[in-house]
């Protein structure tokens, strides 16, 4: 359980997310991904990395159980600044990142596929920001990186779901393929950048980073104060009791 990295062959670094059953990742594990990814993109040796996970889905988000668990506001402190850090990381990282999601994308997941810059998607893979049910807000950046600027509005106000389809539509996902050859598709476009000169691939991202549109850092950042903001006023702690109490009582009903 946590997170991995290995070499799969020359050039391609593959870096896993493992913490079941759904992938909500604490704090420390946010740390641990963006450490992870820096450290696959100082190797000289590496052309590529790929991001996985294990799991019923890519990424559940922060770990709000984490977050209720502890007193005062560190633990969402915590968890900002791990999100902001493991982003950062996949956006930064020397060379490319292809993100292979199967399942639910949701939260920070948008955030670590919205800055990589390759998208392999499962058929039942679909994407989304439920951060206005949960009482926080975030991530908008991202996935405003991946579907029209109104259509992430929508999805955002609303708290709904994109489908992999959806996505491969508008060109934010380059393949959809089926579960069990997620990392095989994953893997084929990770073996075409690592056969290029990793000179040319180094050069190549920081190109294509210093033309971005926009600052994925600042503009992340500047969600996240309307965060605190919510999180300080005890709407957050409120909306948070009741999507407990929903989850209990839906327990309850099974």
């Amino acid at each position: 359980m946590g997170i991995k990295r290995h070499s799969e062959s020359a050039g391609i670094a593959v870096v896993t997310v493992d913490y079941p059953p759904v992938n909500a990742i604490p704090s420390d594990g946010w740390f641990a991904l963006a450490d992870e990814i820096r450290a696959a993109g100082r190797d000289p040796q590496t052309r590529v990395v790929v991001l996985r996970a294990e799991n019923r889905g890519f990424n559940a988000g922060v770990d709000i159980k984490e977050i209720q668990r502890k007193p005062g506001h560190q633990a969402l402190i915590d968890a900002n600044h791990g999100c902001f850090e493991a982003f950062g990381a996949v956006y930064d990282c020397p060379v490319p990142v292809v993100t292979a999601v199967q399942g639910f994308c949701l939260g920070g997941g948008i955030g670590l596929v919205g800055n990589s810059d390759i998208i392999i998607a499962s058929e039942d893979a679909t994407f989304g920001l439920p951060e206005v049910d949960r009482g926080a807000l975030g991530a908008a950046t991202h996935l405003a990186r991946l579907v029209p600027q109104h259509l992430m509005r929508a999805l955002f106000f609303t708290a709904s779901t994109a489908t992999a389809q959806q996505l491969r539509h508008y060109g934010s996902v380059l393949k959809v393929v089926p579960r069990e050859e997620l990392d095989a598709a994953a893997l084929e476009v990770a073996k075409d950048i690592a056969a290029k000169d990793g000179r040319v691939i180094r050069a190549a991202k920081r190109a294509l980073n210093g033309i971005d549109l926009q600052d994925v850092h600042r503009s992340y950042r500047f969600e996240q104060g309307f965060t605190f903001e919510l999180n300080l006023s005890g709407a957050s702690d409120e909306i948070r009791e009741r999507f407990d109490e929903d989850l209990a009582a839906q327990k309850d009903k099974n």
